[in-house]
């Protein structure tokens, strides 16, 4: 990619960013009342339908406006960069005051009312219905505390992320909607704590650089890294989202479907995770799987990435009722109501030891598990933040590698992506989140029933940058 070219992308992905995506979160999202942010938006951006705050998304924003305080694009003033702590801060302290069970139960609640007031979630049990949410929290107050020496949000942020490892490693943790039984184990949980703790390591780095707790993360982080690489990975490459608690693979639509968008993004923690720990040999690996999630993932029939496919590309079901024709023999139809909430989703152990589970028959999945359920649903649907992984990740793999192919899969995610997902109408311009399998929008909630601008954000934020780079060294 010549200079031209890459000052042309860089353009194009400033506007994006602050024209279109800024331009629609600010000022709407700030609660100047009760603090913290509103984001119940429907998917068209038009009308907020709700006040409630989940805790999750949170966390996300707070992150975000820490981060674009401090990035080096530069693109935004100072008074601007201010703005953006100013309004991290306003997050930052809701978090802090609302966000646990109890003042020294650390763990966080799912949803709150608009003061701050915990919330059920109708039809489910537990106020910390996932740990995920507890995850951004620690991702918010590490992001802040970088971004503002505050040693306060630094303390609390350690103090809820060292209480996350203990959960993970007792097994006492929820990951509503889409709970997962014991016996299995779940992607997502090393993938979350690697970015959580790559991103909590920068904030030691710069406010306890001496204390030894950083090359505690490091460890950590390593072991989360091989975790996946060597577990969740298979020899062909291929991510699985759920493997046996023990490590060992899963049949059925349980253990052979794929979540493309996932690995994508995973791929990039994994990118920055070799750089932190010096192991440039994973660059190849990492690369490679991120190839393999865009071949098998892609839509051939429709264009864009799909929600889940099949561990060899295409649909992961079969033909049922209407359903796709499977692509691979491996898949067998699930048919179970779903199954009571249960707690857990890992391993009893932390990434790299094989915990003792019930024993599985020949590793097959159980009936129907919500996973399965929201796989055999949902497979078709695409979705914004699958796509704003892919054009960073893509464009990093292309610069780290020098291989043309990624180059070709950014310029083809690109064409459908900014064909498919902002918003045409001039009053909106944010991105739809999620559109079906033709591309059409749909009103339909992915996880939350909310419009959260983090992974657009975050994504346009690091392409910029990388493309700052790629101009400087060109």
């Amino acid at each position: 990619m010549d200079r031209n070219e890459l000052l042309r992308l860089k353009g194009f992905y400033e506007n994006e960013l602050t024209n279109r995506i800024l331009a629609f979160w600010l000022p709407r999202c700030e609660d100047r009342e009760y603090g913290g942010y509103v984001n119940c938006f429907d998917n068209a951006g038009e009308k907020l339908q709700s006040y409630d705050k989940y805790t999750w998304s949170q966390g996300r924003f707070v992150w975000v406006f820490s981060r674009l305080a401090v990035t080096r694009i530069g693109i935004f003033t100072q008074k601007q960069r201010k703005e953006f702590l100013r309004l991290a801060k306003n997050g930052r302290d809701f978090l802090m005051r609302h966000c646990l069970m109890g003042p020294e139960d650390w763990r966080c609640v799912y949803r709150m009312e608009r003061d701050g007031s915990p919330r059920h979630v109708e039809g489910w049990e537990p106020l910390d219905m996932s740990i995920y949410a507890d995850c951004f929290v620690v991702l918010a107050m590490a992001g802040y505390a970088a971004a503002a020496g505050d040693r306060e949000a630094y303390a609390f942020g350690k103090r809820l992320y060292e209480s996350i490892l203990e959960r993970v490693k007792s097994g006492k943790y929820n990951t509503l909607p889409y709970p997962l039984s014991d016996r299995y184990r779940a992607h997502g949980i090393p993938m979350i704590l690697s970015n959580v703790t790559k991103e909590l390591h920068a904030a030691a780095a710069l406010l306890e650089p001496d204390s030894g707790y950083c090359m505690a993360l490091r460890e950590r982080l390593e072991g989360f890294t091989d975790d996946i690489l060597n577990h969740f990975a298979d020899e062909r490459d291929v991510i699985h989202e759920v493997i046996a608690a023990d490590n060992r693979p899963v049949e059925g639509l349980l253990g052979q479907h794929v979540n493309p968008g996932h690995t994508i993004e995973d791929m990039w923690f994994m990118m920055e995770a070799a750089d932190l720990l010096g192991r440039a040999e994973l660059t190849s690996r990492i690369a490679g799987i991120t190839a393999r999630a865009l071949e098998i993932g892609w839509d051939q029939e429709f264009g864009g990435i799909l929600h889940y496919s099949a561990v060899t590309g295409g649909p992961p079901v079969r033909a049922e009722r209407g359903e796709a024709e499977a692509h691979t023999a491996e898949v067998e139809p699930v048919e179970a109501d779903r199954p009571p909430v249960r707690r857990g989703c890992a391993s009893a152990e932390l990434p790299g030891a094989a915990a003792a589970g019930p024993e599985l028959p020949d590793g097959a999945a159980s009936a129907m598990e919500p996973v399965e359920r929201q796989v055999r649903e949902g497979w078709g649907d695409k979705l914004w933040w699958v796509h704003s992984e892919a054009l960073y990740t893509t464009l990093l793999c292309y610069h780290r590698t020098g291989e043309a192919r990624f180059l070709e899969w950014h310029e083809k995610v690109f064409s459908y992506t900014f064909r498919t997902f902002p918003n045409r109408d001039p009053e909106v311009r944010e991105w739809k989140q999620i559109c079906k399998r033709d591309g059409s929008p749909q009103d339909k909630v992915v996880a939350l029933p909310v419009k959260d601008p983090f992974h657009i954000t975050r994504n346009l934020i690091l392409i910029l940058e990388l493309l700052e780079t790629m101009i400087e060294t060109d």
